[in-house]
C-alpha cells in the first residue's frame, strides 16, 4: 500500500509540474538497497559486527565440538559403562544440549539486535546524503522504493554512493 502511495505521489507531482508550466523537472531515482549494500559505511558496519561477534561464534563452535565428543563417547562406550557412569554422562549431554541451545539463541538475538542498530544508523546516513545531494544538485524529486523501472538517466544511485565514499573518507574511514 505504501509503495503505491509513493508511486501515486510521484505521478501526481509529475502531472502537477508538467501542467503548471514548469519546463524542466529534475527527477532522480536511488536504489537504496544497493547503497546499503555497497557503501563503505555498510562494509565497516559488517566488519564491526563480525569482529564483535567472532569470539562468541568461536565459543559456540567449541561447545558444539565438545557436545559431539560427549555424544560420540556415550554411543561408543555407553553399553560397557557402569550404569551410574552412563546415567551421569547422559545427564551431562542433556544439560550441555540445553546450554548450547540457550547460547545459540542468545547469540542470534544479540546479533540481530546489533545488525538492526547498525542498519538504522546507516539508513539515517543514506537519507541525509540523498537529501544533501538532491539539494545541492537542484533535484525536484528523488524516489526510491516501489519503482518498477528507472532509466539510467535518472538513476543517481552511483552519485549517492560517491557522496557516501567522500563523506567516509572525510571522516577518516578505513
Amino acid at each position: 500500500m505504501i509503495r503505491w502511495l509513493r508511486v501515486l505521489t510521484f505521478a501526481l507531482a509529475w502531472t502537477m509540474a508538467s501542467t503548471s508550466g514548469a519546463a524542466d523537472i529534475k527527477v532522480g531515482f536511488v536504489d537504496v538497497s544497493r547503497v546499503l549494500d555497497q557503501s563503505p559505511q555498510a562494509r565497516e558496519a559488517r566488519e564491526r559486527i563480525q569482529a564483535e561477534f567472532a569470539p562468541i561464534d568461536q565459543e559456540i563452535l567449541r561447545l558444539q565440538r565438545e557436545q559431539r565428543t560427549l555424544e560420540e563417547q556415550l554411543l561408543r562406550d555407553g553399553d560397557v559403562m557402569a550404569n551410574a557412569e552412563r546415567m551421569r554422562l547422559e545427564r551431562e549431554v542433556l544439560s550441555r544440549k540445553r546450554d548450547l541451545r540457550r547460547a545459540q539463541e542468545e547469540f542470534r538475538e544479540d546479533l540481530n539486535l546489533r545488525r538492526n542498530q547498525e542498519l538504522q544508523k546507516l539508513q539515517r546516513q543514506v537519507v541525509l546524503a540523498i537529501r544533501a545531494m538532491a539539494k545541492s544538485e537542484d533535484f525536484d524529486l528523488v524516489i526510491s522504493d516501489g519503482v518498477l523501472f528507472a532509466s539510467t538517466r535518472i538513476d543517481i544511485t552511483g552519485t549517492v554512493l560517491e557522496r557516501l565514499v567522500e563523506e567516509h573518507d572525510r571522516q577518516g574511514g578505513n
